[in-house]
């Protein structure tokens, strides 16, 4: 990641916690970032193998692309 992108991830991280419980980010765990889609992926995965949630993806624009939840019957 550039500086354009970490630039972004600090505001993403605190427009969510601005959201404070209602934000889509806690409980997060990873945090990856997409260059093809220019999105930041915040995994909720206590390891990687076994998930119950699907992680949330939010854009360099702090847009929700996905808001993440549950896998199974949720």
């Amino acid at each position: 990641m550039g500086t354009k992108e970490l630039e972004a991830l600090v505001e993403v991280i605190r427009a969510q916690l601005a959201q404070g419980t209602g934000g889509h980010v806690l409980g997060t765990w990873v945090i990856r970032y997409d260059k093809d889609r220019a999105a930041f992926s915040f995994d909720k995965c206590e390891n990687e193998v076994y998930c119950e949630e699907r992680p949330t993806v939010i854009g360099l624009d702090r847009t929700v692309i996905d808001p993440g939840g549950p896998l199974f019957g949720g």
